[in-house]
């Protein structure tokens, strides 16, 4: 096959990668087994099956790949970083209550809050059961701190997503937490397990950590111009769950004594009524905000591109900036 002619570059990745993620996939199979407890596999079938494009770990299998590794424990790696990012989606979606995720019922809704919880810890220990498989120090200290990283993030997200002295500073060291962690974890180690020098080490940190943060404000913008049939959620989900995200934040800083009021009633208060989300549309439309939060995702998905210079020149190097580009093109 002609890779060039793959349109999306994580379709490129993903048939570039094509043998190591159906090890992956097999790995990630015989680990969500159970012998005593069926409703694990159950729920977690449910999840992982649902479509996603396996992004995190591929972007681990291709920075192994990059950096020459030939050994077997990238695969390994691939799926603790998948079983991360899994449990963490479990979890939320108890968090936020959400009933729809990538497009299907969430798990929390088809079985039961408990479940979810409960099949989320299930794989966060699967998860260090795989880390230590690989008998590198450096991989399991890195993993184990971005674990310890999402759940700081999500937590303070808690006590800033409905407080209007929310800042860019406080919302950015949220989604550093809660996304960008696990994105810049799963490159690193592809680095560190392929025994690369320090410097394409932390390039490939460094890239992981400004994807990961394009991604989360692309998400965050989508929320309030996106459609459901493509991002798999409703449009106005985080205003309805009164999360105060880049463009809210944005606006907040500019709004008058009136809109401030306002803003404090829905997402402080979180007394809403139907006609308030067009609204706060208006807002956001008012004060140039979405606008802003687009050049701000740019930003970061430019840096992602430039800070890869010390990685050596590979065909996946050039999906990864590619990546870069596509993150961000979703806003169009």
């Amino acid at each position: 096959m002609d890779l060039s002619e793959i349109a999306k570059p994580h379709d490129r990745l993903a048939a570039y990668l094509v043998d190591d993620l159906e090890a992956v996939n097999s790995l990630i199979r015989t680990k969500m087994a159970s012998k005593h407890a069926p409703r694990i596999p159950e729920v977690t079938q449910h999840l992982v099956e649902a479509g996603g494009k396996r992004l995190r770990p591929m972007l681990t299998l291709a920075a192994a790949r990059i950096c020459g590794y030939e050994g077997p424990f990238h695969i390994h790696l691939a799926a603790t970083v998948e079983f991360i990012h899994t449990a963490t989606l479990l979890h939320d979606d108890v968090v936020d209550e959400s009933a729809q995720r990538r497009g299907r019922p969430t798990a929390n809704l088809l079985w039961d809050n408990k479940s979810s919880v409960l099949v989320g810890d299930y794989l966060f220990s699967r998860s260090f059961q795989l880390m230590t498989e690989t008998g590198n120090m450096d991989v399991l200290r890195i993993l184990s701190d971005a674990s310890a990283t999402i759940a700081e993030g999500e937590v303070l997200q808690l006590t800033a997503a409905q407080d209007l002295a929310t800042d860019e500073a406080i919302y950015m060291q949220v989604i550093r937490g809660k996304t960008a962690a696990l994105f810049s974890a799963a490159t690193e180690v592809g680095g560190v397990i392929a025994g690369a020098e320090d410097a394409r080490v932390r390039a490939l940190f460094d890239y992981g950590d400004a994807l990961g943060i394009a991604f989360q404000i692309v998400d965050d913008l989508l929320d309030y111009q996106g459609q459901s049939s493509a991002t798999g959620k409703n449009v106005g989900d985080d205003f309805r769950e009164r999360k105060l995200t880049l463009p809210v934040i944005r606006a907040v800083s500019l709004a008058d004594a009136e809109e401030r009021s306002f803003w404090s009633r829905t997402i402080e208060k979180g007394k809403q009524e139907d006609s308030d989300l067009d609204h706060a549309l208006a807002l956001l439309q008012k004060h140039a905000a979405l606008d802003y939060t687009k050049d701000t995702a740019i930003a970061w998905a430019e840096k992602a591109k430039s800070v890869l210079t010390p990685v050596p020149d590979h065909d996946l190097k050039h999906m990864l900036i590619d990546l870069a580009d596509y993150v961000v093109e979703r806003i169009n």
